[in-house]
């Protein structure tokens, strides 16, 4: 039963693969390919994509924000000396995913991580702030 429970990776590709007008991506750092490929999908199919991560992250080793910067997205960083740490996405305006995973291979293969679906008004509302 546990090895057939779909991982907080399934569950993001998922709702990413769902979208059908826009991905918003805020976190501190992406270095899963699936995730990052998941994301340039979604630009592909013609959705509105943003990226927004850690100006200290972008270009560190491992970090797929540069390629999906090639690919068109477009991607900001928060210029700021203190860390953007946050992990969430929002999906279509109506689907906000968030919690402790962090959108990197580490995350997904050692880390114990935990992956939250909102759709309250209220809540998507703050989030949406970012962008």
């Amino acid at each position: 039963a546990k090895a057939q429970e779909a991982t907080g990776l399934v569950h993001l590709i998922r709702h990413f693969d769902s979208a059908r007008k826009s991905l918003d991506v805020c976190v501190f750092v992406i270095t899963c390919d699936a995730i990052s490929n998941a994301v340039i999908a979604a630009h592909k199919r013609g959705l509105r994509v943003r990226v927004i991560t850690d100006d200290d992250q972008m270009e560190t080793k491992g970090s797929d924000v540069v390629k999906m910067a090639a690919a068109g997205i477009p991607v900001r960083n928060d210029s700021n000396k203190a860390h953007m740490h946050h992990k969430f996405t929002i999906v279509d305006g109506k689907v906000l995913i968030s919690g402790s995973f962090n959108y990197t291979r580490q995350a997904v293969l050692q880390n114990r991580e935990n992956v939250t679906f909102h759709t309250d008004r209220p809540t998507l509302a703050a989030f949406c702030k970012e962008f």
